[in-house]
């Protein structure tokens, strides 16, 4: 039951099953743009909905840039609070133009457990100066920075997502594969996607939608395997994921999508 909580964290693996190519001139998505989502698990042999994922899109205006912020927030239903209680937030805020991330920030509070990271991209440099945040057990805080380099592709979990649902898939022929790197607790985790093919299945309120299949690769330990489904249209929406690992499976289903770009 304990690792319930990874339910979130996979959504942000699987929704990454993507295939890169050269980017679009238009935007696959926009500010107002909200995503909600069932999360369900595995639990003595059934799939049982614990949790909602939420995605949403909004612009921000600085001084000397404009910036879209990607917010996702996993919350454990009522129901199963008093068992065990999910509230995450993942946040990163990335230029409008380039789509590279500039800010990364994470909250975590899974039972008794709470962290905070938080990402300050220096892209020219290709580094980041990182503060990890953790709660003890007697209520005090300690705060950790680390300064390190990253790879030029390298983003964290939330603008990779956005970066990829960007990318024009259409133009992936069945087999293809591509490999990128994924910032996650400091450290770049290597992933290969495959393209499949085409499947229609069910995409919430948007109705039963033809979409891009892909399959994660991967010689990680936690991810055995995994799937996502994408709306095969400009929107590129995620609608359907499901994985599996060493202690069990699960899935992420699109309950509702607004604000669409196209």
């Amino acid at each position: 039951m304990k690792n319930i909580k990874k339910i979130a964290c996979l959504f942000l693996v699987t929704c990454m099953f993507q295939v890169v190519a050269t980017a679009q001139e238009s935007l696959a998505f926009k500010s107002g743009e909200k995503l909600t989502f069932t999360a369900s698990y595995e639990m003595s042999g059934f799939m049982t909905q614990l949790a909602q994922v939420s995605m949403e899109t909004s612009e921000v205006k600085t001084s000397n840039n404009t910036l879209l912020h990607f917010k996702c927030r996993a919350n454990t239903f009522t129901k199963f609070d008093a068992f065990f209680k999910i509230r995450d937030v993942y946040e990163s805020y990335v230029s409008k133009y380039s789509l590279l991330p500039l800010l990364y920030k994470r909250d975590i509070q899974e039972g008794g457990y709470k962290k905070k990271m938080k990402y300050v991209y220096n892209q020219k440099s290709k580094t980041v100066k990182s503060t990890q945040t953790k709660r003890r057990g007697n209520g005090t805080d300690w705060v950790q920075d680390k300064n390190f380099s990253i790879s030029n592709d390298a983003m964290d979990v939330i603008s990779t997502l956005y970066n990829l649902r960007n990318l024009p898939i259409d133009n992936a022929k069945v087999g293809d594969t591509k490999t990128f790197k994924v910032l996650f607790d400091r450290e770049e985790t290597s992933i290969t996607i495959k393209y499949v093919g085409k499947e229609t299945v069910n995409a919430g309120n948007l109705g039963r939608k033809e979409c891009y299949k892909l399959q994660v690769l991967t010689s990680g330990d936690f991810l055995k395997s995994g799937t996502l489904w994408l709306t095969a249209d400009a929107n590129k929406v995620p609608v359907q994921a499901r994985f599996t690992i060493p202690i069990g499976s699960g899935t992420l289903q699109l309950t509702n999508a607004s604000g669409l770009a196209n």
